[in-house]
């Protein structure tokens, strides 16, 4: 009996602690982590599948893993301070402030050299060419400001360090900050800044003419991005296949040259890198936003672009565009890869043609020079329609199509319009304008100290419209300004000019640009877009003063 009952007292108690002790509380379960849905492809997994990732690392914010944005314009100017300041005894880094945008975001650039500062008159004195690379002068094509913050990295402290033996190097990675805040082609004001190059209405243009002007670079690269579905898409019922697409200076008046070295020394070099790392390119192309005309231009011929007027400053001047406007971040390593592959090939290939490139600034200078007074300027050009078949991607398949159109080249120019070159150009007193403008563009213009007699012509209007500017793509965003459409005639006019006034003469390097600007009758001249008032503020000068 007292067995059973100690056996019973201790179940009881077993039985009241296990009711009096409360279990500890199971850890709680975290929240899942919001899952963001990646955005829609804009074309099948099959073309996607074209477009792998590249087996490379680059160490940009934009490119930083779960990242969803692109290098913001602060994270930017962070890492090329950080980059000036490993300057050494061995290389100098130079921050260079070039002004700031229209809301006032600094635009920044770095210059690499072996010189023991990076000013205009110590790259002058190194004896090496300069390279000038500039990116997202469209707010919308992130990949080049990307790519050349991974090239300024690789100058500094990898595998393009050894080329500033032979070359001096400046890095413009953001030309357009506003733009790329916005996410918008188009400067804060509604400019499209590369179609600004002669104008100079914009602050950015004005910072790389500024930057032009005073390091003179014997190469110029523009970095941009190209649409890859949209108008495309609908008008072909295809998807754009090149990873990369190749352009240099293609204008009226350029020294024969420039296209010659541009295309041996420069452009052959790209492809074949381009193809070694497995990627495909082409010409740079576009076509209208006018749905029913099917045709396919090449960069325009227009002097206003950046590719266009650095060449007219007798560079060699370089467009590349990747394949990035309007999918987002959709291969945004494979894009930054394709322009860090294409624009090493252009450092090098100027690396290994150093006095070449010395020596083909000098004799185009030169020859531009020469022509003062002497043959035909043309004062507008055409390009040339021919006949092609152009490989494009089945949008469901991704397979090759080969699309037959009308193919505008502009590797072969028609002359529209060609006048007599004058010696030079009379600006009147109160063309402060046109003259400020020429200035900044690196014209030289002089003003007259005392009266003189000059023999001209003078333009007689024929015929007056107004209109929007054009390019190959269709009108140009301009802030809602038209231009001035004139006819002229020609009619010789003795001309007294007075003290005050100025002259610019032809017998100069940059005599092409004063051409482009003064002739009257084209949409990008002085007149047409109102820097100068009147035709009665100009002429053209037809002997030596």
């Amino acid at each position: 009996m007292k067995a059973g009952r100690n056996q019973a007292a201790l179940l009881a108690a077993a039985l009241w602690l296990a009711a009096c002790t409360t279990p500890p509380a199971a850890p709680p379960v975290p929240p899942a982590a919001p899952v963001v849905a990646a955005p829609p492809l804009p074309y099948s997994e099959a073309v996607a599948a074209r477009f792998p990732d590249p087996a490379v690392s680059y160490d940009t914010p934009g490119l930083q893993p779960m990242h969803d944005a692109f290098t913001s314009n602060a994270e930017l100017s962070q890492a090329l301070h950080r980059l000036a300041a490993t300057s050494s005894p061995r290389m100098t880094i130079a921050l260079l402030p070039l002004g700031a945008s229209q809301r006032g975001v600094p635009l920044e650039a770095l210059v690499f050299t072996r010189e023991a500062d990076g000013s205009p008159a110590a790259l002058a004195r190194s004896g090496k060419p300069t390279v000038l690379l500039v990116g997202q002068q469209h707010g919308d094509e992130p990949a080049g400001s990307e790519a050349l913050l991974v090239i300024a990295q690789h100058i500094g402290d990898g595998p393009l360090a050894s080329l500033l033996d032979r070359i001096n190097v400046i890095v413009l990675p953001r030309a357009n900050p506003d733009g790329a805040d916005a996410k918008t082609r188009v400067s804060a004001n509604g400019i499209d800044i590369n179609r600004d190059h002669l104008l100079l209405r914009t602050p950015e243009a004005q910072a790389q003419a500024k930057l032009v002007r005073e390091y003179r670079p014997q190469v110029v690269v523009d970095a941009h991005e190209y649409t890859v579905v949209g108008r495309f898409l609908q008008k072909f019922n295809a998807v754009q296949r090149f990873d990369a697409m190749l352009q240099y200076a293609t204008t009226a008046n350029l020294p024969p040259d420039l296209a010659r070295v541009s295309d041996e020394g420069f452009r052959v070099g790209m492809l074949k890198s381009l193809a070694d790392e497995g990627l495909t390119a082409e010409w740079y192309y576009t076509t209208s936003t006018d749905l029913a005309d099917r045709k396919v231009s090449m960069g325009g011929v227009q002097p206003d672009t950046a590719r266009n007027v650095q060449g007219m400053k007798n560079a060699v001047s370089f467009l590349i565009e990747t394949r990035g406007v309007g999918i987002g971040r959709l291969h945004l390593k494979r894009r930054v890869h394709t322009h860090v592959v294409a624009i090493s090939s252009v450092l090098r290939s100027a690396a290994r043609q150093g006095d070449a490139l010395l020596a083909l600034r000098r004799a185009a200078d030169a020859d531009v020079s020469a022509q003062a007074c002497r043959g035909e300027a043309v004062i507008e050009a055409a390009a040339t329609s021919t006949q092609r078949e152009l490989l494009m991607l089945d949008p469901h398949d991704g397979h090759d199509v080969a699309v037959p159109l009308v193919w505008d080249s502009a590797l072969t120019l028609r002359v529209v319009k060609s006048r007599p070159r004058p010696c030079g150009y009379w600006l009147a007193a109160d063309a402060e304008d046109a003259v400020r403008t020429l200035r900044e563009l690196g014209v030289n213009v002089q003003r007259l100290s005392a009266g003189a007699n000059l023999t001209a012509e003078r333009w007689r209007e024929t015929a007056r419209s107004e209109g929007a500017r054009q390019d190959v793509r269709g009108t140009i965003a301009d802030a809602g300004s038209a231009v001035i459409r004139v006819q002229v005639a020609l009619a010789p006019q003795p001309l007294a000019a007075p003290a005050g006034s100025y002259y610019v003469s032809l017998e100069q390097p940059l005599a092409n640009l004063a051409v482009a600007a003064l002739e009257p009758d084209t949409q990008n001249s002085f007149f047409a877009n109102r820097l100068l008032r009147s035709l009665d503020d100009a002429a053209r000068v037809m002997s030596k003063p």
